[in-house]
């Protein structure tokens, strides 16, 4: 079910992982952000959108993970978007169908196996290197492009809505997940994209994640006060009072302990191989 979380922007939850799609209402139809995660549940997007009269003029992709490239025949073949350097990594990680295949067997120990439509994963376009807006007939939405979490990852950002699209950032049950194998230097890369939020919160009045709740604008500063400090204990070693980890995690998101652990042993592994101490 859509939920409108401003004037003209709606977002829609997937019971996977707390899934967001976002809609954001232009001249002729909507433009969709990230729209999952499974096949009933893009179907009921699209029989939504249909009803209250909005076809789908464009998409975008925040960043090359699978749950955040998929889409639905009912959506029409509207253009779909992602920035160049998102566009590049697609085509290096689903070059052809048996790509697609290890994905859909990747999921066959979730609860959603089997319910993940594979057959348009990862269609999207590259816009140009550099570009801030997405090209597109409704309101202005910048390109916020960094590489915290993943290759090209980007935040989009609705000014005159006053709404972030954080992408797989600012979540209330996900810690912070690193590029540890892209990039070389994970920890800053994370702290910049941080610092580039922080310079447009101050006009922000949703706040949308990849997963988990959509977050008023007392909550944007928090949660980037919230990310940047645990990034900055991975830095050193050591993550203190993180409530999305340990006893105090939310209910069926126990296993985000288990991705921090595996980030610590990673950062660790890296010190210890170039000889630098935390």
């Amino acid at each position: 079910m859509l939920k409108q979380v401003a004037e003209g922007v709606w977002v829609h939850e997937s019971e996977f992982v707390q899934s967001n799609a976002v809609a954001v209402r232009g001249r002729a139809g909507v433009l969709l952000i990230d729209p999952g995660v499974t096949g009933a549940e893009l179907d009921c997007l699209a029989h939504d959108l249909a009803e209250s009269g909005q076809p789908v003029v464009a998409g975008f992709s925040t960043h090359p993970d699978w749950d955040h490239l998929l889409w639905h025949a009912r959506l029409g073949d509207a253009p779909r978007y992602g920035t160049a350097r998102c566009a590049a990594t697609v085509r290096e990680q689903l070059p052809d169908e048996a790509a697609k295949a290890r994905v859909a067997d990747h999921l066959l120990e979730t609860e959603i196996a089997g319910q993940v439509p594979m057959d348009l994963l990862g269609l999207i376009t590259g816009l140009p290197a550099g570009t801030t807006q997405i090209p597109w007939d409704g309101p202005e939405i910048r390109i916020i492009e960094h590489q915290a979490h993943a290759p090209g990852h980007a935040a989009l950002l609705i000014e005159d809505r006053g709404v972030l699209v954080a992408g797989d950032m600012l979540s209330d049950v996900l810690v912070p997940m690193l590029d540890l194998d892209g990039t070389a230097d994970p920890i800053e890369d994370y702290l910049t994209a941080l610092r580039l939020l922080e310079d447009v919160a101050g006009g922000v009045d949703v706040v949308v994640p990849g997963h988990g709740s959509v977050g008023g604008s007392d909550q944007v500063k928090a949660r980037i006060a919230q990310d940047r400090a645990y990034v900055l204990g991975l830095r050193n070693g050591h993550v203190s009072a993180d409530p999305r980890i340990g006893p105090a995690a939310e209910p069926g998101w126990e296993w985000v302990s288990s991705v921090h652990e595996g980030q610590l042993q990673s950062l660790a592994g890296r010190s210890e191989g170039d000889g630098t101490s935390r």
